[in-house]
């Protein structure tokens, strides 16, 4: 015994030290340094060093470390899918109803100045984060199996001492032997050999799990893996890409609308390289990366070298578009400007018509889920150019869409899950169009129904219960919202299994019964909430993994034989025999047994 319980416990530490291993590579979001304007200097300090009132500069590439009030920008963009799940850039600007900047997002352009309104626990990424402290963590399938059968075994191994204790002591009117040998009976009933057993399958899986790529946090988790019913997934980082695609173009000279998997005209490949010519020459915000990798992959004489940018309007007006002049050696000038279609048409020179033609294809493009954006070109043959770049003389080429494309092997992916009878919810951030839109391509089920977060809050609990489960997408999803959807999975008696990569999706990764966090996207707080970690981020991870448990429990089942009366291990059971069979022969001849 002395020596099973050293190896039980050299597992569980072994597999502990591995994943805290793993996790400890995994930090990487931590920002140590930020700047500041102090005594009307930038500063550099650090992050721990912020307080209230700071003026915090945030610009294009860096991580946001506090949460403030924007008192000054410039083509100011931020991601906020960390927070929020929406998987597009949102431009701020001090204006606006709401400018604020919250700790954890990202700038995607610009720069911007803001003064500090809340740091550490008070910021909402703190908050997210210390409201899982009140989540209370529930034992798995497995746990209360073995509470269970513990309670009986105990119950039986009590009645066994008593009757077995009166029996002797009637016969030999000794308290202590009679004492001594009842217990020694009784404790000889009971299964020792089943922690050693189920310790020494799951650490094995464990194991097993770490080789593919998923770090197990506790071991537990490879048995309530097995049982899951319900996976629910994020779609941004999850089932999708995380990064913007060029999806579809409207050239407005042939009113038609194209996919960029097609063989594109002369006229449509214009398109594309003027959108990248109104982009930034070293372009950071994800749309401006797609512009330029759709450029490189269409184009065969890349002409990027061969001009400078000379002039340059940054994003404005409402709503808003950038212009931008490059020029060559030669004199060649190209005039590029990208926004909203709104701002393009407002500028250039169109008649009813082409209007109606543009708002028809804006309409058909957004219910699909995609982000449109207009492009225009314009000649200016001067040199001193205009104030306002809604000055110039515009002409109206047309729109290209985009979108965050679903992984390659989703597909794939669902369908296996709907093969092994578990049900798939896509939890979501995002609004409803793109995300239908992206269920629908990858042949999710159930992509035509959906609700609402804040639709949801709304329910009373019994109709929360039943809509839960009658429904697939849910959109516009926040903190709250999330873990009131798998409390409900679970008061239905549902094994939930939870993904995410986002602090909004922390509080659902710690209620879930199997919390999955994504290793390279995934913020440090999911992480710290999920049970089980994916470190390339590939959810077809998952797939080999509910494989790998359901074998478990298919082990355990005949290790764990419910068939008789007290629960027995299958290998042991010509030992459990003879000391059943030893009971009853006491039992009727203790008089041999006990002179």
């Amino acid at each position: 015994m002395t020596v099973a319980i050293v190896f039980q416990t050299s597992i569980s530490l072994f597999q502990y030290s591995r994943s805290k291993k793993a996790l400890e590579k995994l930090k990487d979001l931590s920002q140590p340094n930020c700047k500041v304007i102090r005594n009307s200097q930038i500063v550099e300090i650090k992050s721990h060093d912020l307080v209230m009132g700071d003026s915090l500069v945030v610009e294009e590439g860096t991580l946001i470390t506090a949460d403030g009030t924007i008192v000054h920008s410039n083509d100011f963009s931020v991601n906020e899918s960390i927070l929020t799940g929406e998987s597009f850039a949102i431009f701020k600007d001090r204006t606006q109803k709401e400018p604020f900047i919250f700790s954890g997002t990202t700038v995607a352009s610009g720069l911007a100045v803001a003064t500090i309104t809340a740091i550490g626990n008070n910021t909402q990424l703190g908050k997210i984060g210390s409201s899982l402290a009140g989540i209370k963590e529930e034992r798995t399938p497995l746990e209360q199996q073995i509470a269970h059968f513990v309670k009986k075994m105990a119950i039986t191994g009590a009645v066994v001492f008593g009757v077995v204790w009166a029996i002797n002591f009637w016969n030999t009117q000794q308290v202590l032997q009679s004492l001594l040998q009842s217990l020694t009976l009784a404790m000889s009933i009971l299964p020792e050999e089943i922690p050693v057993a189920f310790t020494t399958f799951m650490a094995l899986g464990a194991w097993r799990l770490m080789k593919l790529g998923i770090v197990v946090k506790q071991m537990k988790t490879v048995e309530t893996l097995g049982s899951a019913t319900v996976i629910c997934t994020d779609k941004t980082g999850t089932l999708t890409e995380n990064k913007m695609s060029v999806a579809k173009l409207f050239l407005l000279s042939s009113n038609k609308i194209f996919a960029t998997s097609d063989i594109l005209s002369e006229d449509e490949n214009r398109l594309i390289q003027m959108a990248m010519w109104a982009s930034e020459p070293l372009p950071f915000d994800p749309m401006e990366i797609a512009l330029h990798q759709t450029y490189k992959t269409t184009i065969t004489n890349d002409e990027r070298s061969e001009y400078q940018l000379i002039h340059e309007y940054p994003l404005s007006g409402k709503p808003p578009m950038m212009t931008h002049v490059f020029e060559n050696e030669k004199g060649k000038r190209i005039i590029a400007a990208k926004g909203a279609p709104e701002a393009l048409m407002s500028v250039a020179n169109l008649n009813s018509k082409e209007k109606q033609q543009i708002e028809e294809a804006i309409t058909h493009l957004a219910s699909e889920g995609y982000r449109v954006l207009g492009v225009g070109i314009a000649d200016f043959p001067g040199v001193v150019f205009p104030l306002k770049q809604q000055d110039l003389s515009f002409r109206f080429m047309g729109i290209v869409a985009f979108y965050d494309p679903p992984k390659q092997n989703i597909r794939d992916v669902l369908e296996s899950f709907y093969e092994a009878g578990i049900s798939v919810k896509i939890i979501t951030g995002d609004n409803a169009a793109t995300t239908e839109s992206i269920a629908r391509q990858v042949g999710f089920k159930g992509y035509e129904k959906s609700i609402t977060g804040n639709e949801l809050m709304a329910l009373q609990d019994d109709e929360l219960k039943s809509r839960v489960m009658s429904t697939n997408i849910f959109t516009r999803m926040f903190p709250e919202a999330k873990l009131k959807i798998i409390n409900a999975l679970k008061s239905n008696n549902q094994i939930v299994a939870m993904t995410g990569d986002g602090v909004n999706d922390g509080p659902a990764l710690k209620a879930a019964h199997i919390g999955i966090a994504m290793g390279k996207k995934g913020t440090e707080i999911a992480k710290q909430a999920a049970s089980l970690i994916l470190l390339e981020d590939d959810l077809s991870k998952m797939v080999d993994a509910v494989a790998m448990a359901e074998k478990f429990i298919q082990i355990s089942k005949k290790l764990f034989n419910t068939s008789f009366p007290f629960i027995s291990l299958s290998y042991s059971r010509s030992l459990f025999h003879w000391r059943w069979a030893g009971f009853i022969l006491i039992f009727f001849s203790h008089s041999y047994y006990f002179p």
